[in-house]
């Protein structure tokens, strides 16, 4: 496959869109819970569910993608995702809502692998660093605005931005597919690359033992603990604002499009100067460093405006980090496992979101920062595990 011919501008514009419908539900998901009487709990298993789900079957749509190729798997995946929201619009009990959770959380993996997979395998070596910085600052900023325009629309009714978002799904799924070009991997019938034993999601995850090294497996690590510390984190935040301040869903929308600016500045100056470095891993352990440091604040800090002040600073490091380490992993994976590894990547953040999210439901009931405290110990963590991958590779 010859790269380089891909419309990146306009696959990237397209991402942006579909990742800002992604997020509009988030703000209102909190009201939905509340004004349908469900436990507390529920804002975050409802998501730990999709994330299992997402988890399980992201090593399986990184392969599907190197068959089908990775728009197909768009088209597939966006619309299942988007009939799976249809479905949470609809739920009215706990069973319902995490039944749809779960259901949207089969086609989301494929999404968001398909994005990576597309990225590397339509990247040229020399502007691909480039590129997976903008697929990850596509992803957190594009998540910032859609907040702030599903708080919007909620304002006016809370299920209107469930609507919007399926639609938009539904229809940017049909123009990727309709813009994007073929990266197909393999030649010959798709058939006969996908064997049944193949569409068993733990079999699909036993492969990584075709390309793991100790920097890698190092790699994910930190991954998916950061992923685990943020979902805690970012979930308990958006209820926390809710809950502890009463402030509304448009509030949490507004404060999310400042972060989905900070985010911008943040990428386009420290995260693009990182990635022209020779060698970024000791970057990677700065930068979680930072975020530990922000989120001790958050649990230190009470009243509103301090509080939120912290929050930026850890959403602005976060945001760093993200493509730093979808750049790493890039170069750590390529060759003919790159689908592989990208899938496989993918799926430790769903790791993170899945544990994350259904602890801190779980202690938020405890104590409304006790997910906080959870947080800072999973950055710790992840900073320490990156200190050690940086001096294994100077070694």
């Amino acid at each position: 496959m010859k790269k380089g011919n891909a419309n990146l501008g306009y696959f990237f514009v397209i991402m942006f869109i579909f990742n800002m419908a992604a997020n509009f539900v988030h703000p209102v998901t909190p009201a939905i819970i509340v004004d349908q009487g469900l436990n507390d709990y529920m804002f975050g298993l409802a998501l730990a569910v999709m994330s299992a789900f997402n988890f399980l079957f992201s090593p399986f749509w990184g392969k599907l993608a190197g068959i089908l190729s990775s728009r197909k798997v768009l088209l597939i995946s966006g619309l299942g995702y988007a009939l799976g929201q249809v479905f949470f619009g609809l739920a009215q009990t706990e069973l319902q809502f995490l039944l749809a959770r779960m259901f949207a959380g089969i086609f989301i993996g494929g999404c968001y692998v398909a994005f990576l997979t597309y990225t590397v395998n339509c990247s040229p070596e020399e502007t691909r660093g480039r590129n997976l910085a903008v697929n990850a600052i596509v992803n957190s900023v594009s998540a910032s605005f859609g907040y702030f325009v599903g708080g919007m629309v909620g304002e006016i009714n809370i299920y209107y931005s469930v609507w919007l978002q399926a639609a938009v799904l539904a229809s940017m799924s049909v123009l990727l597919y309709i813009g994007c070009r073929e990266d197909r991997q393999v030649q010959g019938p798709w058939q006969e690359h996908l064997r049944l034993k193949e569409c068993n999601p733990f079999a699909a995850i036993a492969q990584c033992r075709q390309f793991m090294t100790r920097t890698l497996l190092l790699l994910f690590l930190i991954y998916g603990l950061g992923n685990l510390g943020y979902i805690a984190f970012e979930q308990c935040f958006n209820f926390y604002l809710r809950d502890q301040f009463q402030l509304t869903s448009g509030y949490n929308g507004i404060i999310k499009a400042a972060l989905g600016i900070i985010s911008i500045v943040s990428n386009g100056t420290l995260c693009m100067w990182i990635l022209r470095r020779e060698r970024i891993s000791p970057y990677i352990a700065g930068v979680m460093g930072m975020c530990t440091a922000a989120m001790l604040g958050v649990i230190l800090f009470g009243n509103v405006i301090p509080f939120i002040v912290v929050n930026v600073l850890f959403f602005a490091f976060y945001f760093v980090s993200v493509p730093l380490m979808q750049n790493r992993a890039a170069v750590l994976g390529e060759g003919e496992h790159s689908n592989l590894v990208m899938g496989s990547f993918n799926a430790m953040k769903s790791f993170g979101n899945i544990f994350g999210a259904a602890l801190a439901g779980f202690l938020y009931e405890w104590t409304p920062k006790m997910p906080f405290v959870f947080g800072f110990a999973a950055f710790a963590l992840a900073s320490v595990l990156a200190a050690v991958m940086a001096k294994a590779e100077k070694a």
